[in-house]
């Protein structure tokens, strides 16, 4: 068996420097950047997605963007076959796998090696046990799961109802538990070795002044016009993106262009909170704290833990 492969693994909330970072270590190390972004994939969903430009790519090659067309459906089983072929070709070209994101499941379904198990599904089933959900209420649906599935009943929260329902259905059509599959997605050992490093902040208020700061360039850069491009031809795919929801009411009539905005900043500060509580249950990330260095010495940090991927 060989050797797992070095990867290195720039993560966290949006807005918060991984492109640049993540460039600056590719130079220093003689890396490629493999995007680990569920909008960046997509075809003409540049400024919604923050795609880096040409000249902030700075000659380093970049992975999985810019690929599919936005009416194409692509699951994260997809996409860690094809990253996983982008950093076993970039390994063998004697060069560093950089895989830099905001989507967690992206980045840790690749690196882990998670095995997705094709799993039945059954929309009658489904249609029962929703309305089950809806009469009795999360906690009661848990409490009936923790009957058959105890583990899963215990990690879920009564309002994620989406994995209740599945983690019924699964046991429904197959006997298996929600456990059982997941612990088989972890069956197979990951061919690569990741070391993580993540961006965070100490003040909240910081990231989310750039975050606005950022909406702003986003929108003197042209995102309501590619916006309102989208929705002409990609309505269902343009729905799930943040930049482009939260502009239709404008687009529409239906509000002004300021609340539209104030809205878009929101909801791109409430994604970065649902992305810092998703990185912070990684052990294995080494934090570093852009609002207490500079852009120069955050380098130099992240230069040092960089080394253990090598």
């Amino acid at each position: 068996m060989s050797a797992p492969i070095p990867v290195l693994c720039v993560v966290g909330p949006t807005a918060s420097g991984k492109t640049a970072l993540s460039v600056e270590l590719a130079k220093h190390m003689s890396g490629e950047i493999v995007s680990a972004d569920s909008m960046q994939i997509y075809k003409g969903m540049d400024i919604a997605s923050a795609k880096p430009t040409k000249e902030e790519m700075c000659g380093i090659p970049h992975h999985m963007m810019d690929f599919l067309s936005p009416e194409t459906p692509y699951s994260v089983a997809q996409y860690t076959q094809a990253a996983g072929i982008c950093i076993r070709e970039i390994a063998a070209r004697e060069k560093l796998p950089i895989v830099v994101g905001g989507t967690g499941l992206y980045a840790d379904s690749l690196l882990s090696h998670t095995q997705f198990v094709e799993a039945p599904t059954d929309r009658t089933l489904r249609a029962e046990l929703d309305a089950k959900y809806e009469a009795v209420g999360g906690e009661e649906m848990l409490r009936r799961l923790a009957g058959f599935d105890p583990e899963s009943a215990a990690r879920l929260h009564p309002n994620n109802k989406k994995r209740i329902l599945r983690a019924f259905e699964i046991y429904r059509l197959t006997g298996q538990t929600l456990s059982d599959v997941l612990a088989q997605s972890h069956a197979v050992p990951s061919p690569f070795r990741p070391t993580y490093i993540g961006i965070a902040f100490r003040e909240r208020a910081v990231l989310y002044d750039r975050i606005n700061r950022r909406v702003d360039a986003m929108l003197a850069r042209g995102l309501l016009e590619e916006a309102r491009a989208f929705y002409a031809g990609n309505p269902e795919t343009a729905a799930q993106a943040i930049g482009y929801k939260e502009l239709k009411p404008f687009l529409d009539g239906a509000l002004p262009l300021s609340e539209a905005v104030e809205n878009l900043k929101r909801a791109t500060r409430n994604y970065a909170k649902r992305q810092i509580t998703w990185f912070k249950r990684n052990g294995r990330i080494h934090w570093l704290y852009a609002d207490e260095c500079t852009p120069e010495q955050l380098l130099v940090n992240a230069l040092e833990i960089a080394k253990e991927a090598k």
